[in-house]
């Protein structure tokens, strides 16, 4: 077993004819598209609001259709500039590397590359048109790290109204399928899942025929009501979903269809991150369930998230976090890694929260705890009793952290 670099290293000798696309191809590509690309890559004439960042791709508008091979990428003077996150440089210059060496994605090309980035809205949108040595395209989204603010986009998709990038994402596969003549494939990782679904959904019909099928990989779900207004059943039997052991994202909101659960060498929220996922032969290591203890919590986190109307969910969703910020850990790893220190700043942050908004926030987390509280008895009833007193313990834990 190894990851999707050792699968490039050991299955990137064959074609996509000798050996057809499979679902660790789409997690490859999906990491791909986390790369930046500005400046490197056309891009593509869509609604002003779904244009890059100006400055960054500007010299490539004219160029719109024209592709670009990832061997051009690799050969460029601006090539490093691919590695901007420095947290994943070194998986991130493996996975190229493997890729551009082989005869699976040695050929790869691409185009329509989009980079909106607004703070102030709390939008990150960017998609890649890619196409396959044996002419197949995928269109796919980019997603959201474990940075804070990325995982606060995630909790926005929780709102019954659409956020921008979902916006975006049904008219970026409306654009750029147009250029596409034949069947595609859509997906993404993380939020890049969920708008994958969002624009499968949502795009015109005879683009929506053409589409063979849509990836998800650990990528958010959908409250109800917007599953049943988009019409979710037209495309359900072409949506292929996979989480790892330890899901978190994947299961918000996660109410329809089925999924394959990979084995992951990390665990917790670290297990978001593809390169944890194991890959076996060509296909992930697959697992029977996802860890019942992670599923009765996700559960709890779905029915407390749709309790809450529109205006409770977006006050929760604010505070909260402003005062993870003020925890001063970067991400939500180092936040749960280090939660005593991210606790004492919790503290300090809720002193300055007016009572009006503090007293929704007593109430949601009040909810969530008992929510978590019950799922906790139903859980544990053929378990030690020392193994409950732990969970009451950090219930309790909690409770105190929020109390006035």
């Amino acid at each position: 077993m190894g990851t999707i670099i050792d699968y490039i290293k050991e299955y990137g000798k064959y074609t996509f004819q000798e050996k057809p696309f499979n679902e660790v191809d789409s997690l490859v590509l999906s990491q791909f598209s986390y790369l930046k690309f500005d400046g490197l890559v056309p891009a593509i004439e869509i609604e002003e609001k779904t244009k890059p960042e100006k400055g960054k791709t500007g010299k490539e508008k004219s160029e719109t259709g024209k592709m670009v091979d990832i061997k051009f990428l690799h050969e460029h003077e601006d090539y490093d500039n691919l590695y901007a996150d420095e947290r994943y440089r070194e998986d991130n210059t493996k996975l190229f590397l493997a890729m551009v060496n082989s005869r699976r994605f040695g050929t790869l090309k691409m185009n329509n590359y989009v980079n909106y980035i607004d703070i102030e809205e709390e939008t990150q949108f960017s998609a890649i048109t890619l196409q396959m040595e044996d002419g197949t395209f995928y269109v796919v989204y980019r997603g959201t790290d474990e940075t804070i603010i990325g995982w606060k986009e995630d909790l926005n998709l929780a709102f019954s109204e659409p956020v921008p990038a979902q916006v975006m994402s049904v008219e970026y596969l409306n654009c750029t399928a147009k250029q596409i003549r034949e069947p595609f494939y859509v997906g993404g990782h993380s939020k890049g899942g969920n708008l994958a679904i969002y624009a499968a959904m949502n795009c015109e019909q005879k683009i929506q025929d053409r589409i063979k099928a849509i990836y998800s990989h650990d990528g958010p779900g959908f409250r109800p009501e917007v599953m049943e207004e988009c019409g979710y059943d037209k495309i359900e039997s072409r949506v292929h979903r996979t989480i790892p052991h330890s899901s978190l994202v994947g299961l918000i909101l996660y109410s329809k269809g089925t999924y394959r659960v990979v084995e992951s060498k990390s665990i917790g929220l670290a297990q978001h991150n593809p390169y944890s996922w194991l890959v076996h032969g060509d296909d992930f290591k697959i697992v029977k369930h996802v860890y019942s203890g992670r599923m009765f919590m996700d559960d709890a986190l779905n029915e407390w998230i749709l309790s809450l109307n529109q205006e409770q969910m977006r006050v929760f969703v604010d505070t909260l976090f402003d005062v993870v910020m003020a925890s001063e850990a970067d991400n939500l790893i180092d936040f749960t890694a280090n939660w005593k220190k991210s606790i004492q700043g919790i503290l300090s942050a809720t002193k300055n929260v007016d009572a009006e908004t503090m007293k929704v926030i007593n109430k949601i987390m009040k909810a969530l705890f008992e929510m978590i509280s019950q799922h906790a008895k139903e859980e544990l009833q053929n378990r030690a009793e020392i193994q409950k007193s732990k969970i009451d313990e950090g219930i309790s834990h909690l409770e105190q952290m929020f109390k006035k």
